[in-house]
């Protein structure tokens, strides 16, 4: 990671904890990693691993691919953005991959997710609105209390900021794919 990446991460961390009211001490816990460590990142004097950016990712419930496709540096957004189906940023997302479909500072963040999984993992739980539309495939997707729905092609779901959710395919043998629609909250 260059110097100016090392440093735009630290500085979007630091943004996304402090809009989510999360001191660094709680930041640290929640993501099992050390306060010094934090600390140095949010400076931009660390790089993380994948693996502790995930873990710092999960716990400001995002994505690693937000994160990094967050540091791409603030501009001025014309009025339409296009991204071709070969462009915008790709990396992990949960068990898959994400596509950011448009750049930082857009009121929505729209993603292509691509899944094979069939653990669904832990819960997410963040204070922002997502909309869900499978595309492909078959998902199974579980909202804790608020129940548990399959997803078919054309199928789409609506959360509200605070529900928790994970998923996962719903044919072992088949893998799925998602439109993703996150509401934005700048930092």
């Amino acid at each position: 990671m260059s110097d100016e990446l090392v440093r735009s991460l630290g500085a979007r961390v630091r943004a996304l904890r402090r809009a989510r009211g999360l001191t660094l001490t709680t930041l640290a816990a929640e993501a099992g990693l050390s306060h010094p460590f934090l600390s140095k990142l949010e400076r931009g004097l660390a790089a993380p691993s994948m693996a502790s950016l995930g873990q710092i990712a999960q716990a400001l419930g995002t994505s690693q691919v937000e994160l990094l496709a967050g540091t791409e540096g603030e501009r001025e957004h014309p009025a339409t953005e296009l991204v071709r189906a070969d462009e915008g940023p790709r990396g992990p997302y949960g068990f898959g991959e994400a596509r950011l479909l448009a750049g930082r500072g857009r009121r929505f963040q729209p993603m292509e997710y691509r899944g094979a999984n069939r653990d669904p993992g832990d819960f997410y739980t963040h204070a922002e609105d997502e909309f869900l539309l499978c595309t492909a495939g078959s998902a199974l997707v579980d909202l804790g209390d608020h129940g548990r729905h399959r997803l078919g092609p054309g199928d789409s779901l609506y959360l509200s900021g605070g529900v928790p959710h994970r998923w996962c395919t719903a044919r072992p043998d088949r893998p799925y794919r998602l439109m993703i629609v996150k509401e934005q909250r700048t930092p």
